[in-house]
């Protein structure tokens, strides 16, 4: 796993009580589209958290969307999220 990786776990992580968490980069899956940037990734981040499941999908994903605000802006052009 790269180190932006790893940093975008950790970041959850601290903001966030998870049982567990997997941070997937599918960058080059999207290789062929249309606005595809190198610079920027395509994550899958699947969380398994008590705390997030009772939210509600749509709150659990503004929480996540909201830690990884900095982020978004700049290195992650996709992110798909699984919260379980």
């Amino acid at each position: 796993m790269n180190d932006f990786l790893k940093f975008i776990e950790s970041k959850i992580k601290k903001n966030i009580k998870t049982e567990s968490i997997l941070v997937v980069d599918n960058t080059a899956l999207h290789k062929k589209h249309k606005f595809f940037d190198s610079k920027k990734y395509h994550l899958k981040v699947e969380i398994k958290s008590i705390y997030l499941s009772s939210l509600g999908r749509i709150r659990a994903h503004k929480e996540v969307m909201k830690i990884l605000t900095e982020e978004l802006k700049s290195k992650i052009h996709a992110l798909e999220l699984k919260i379980k």
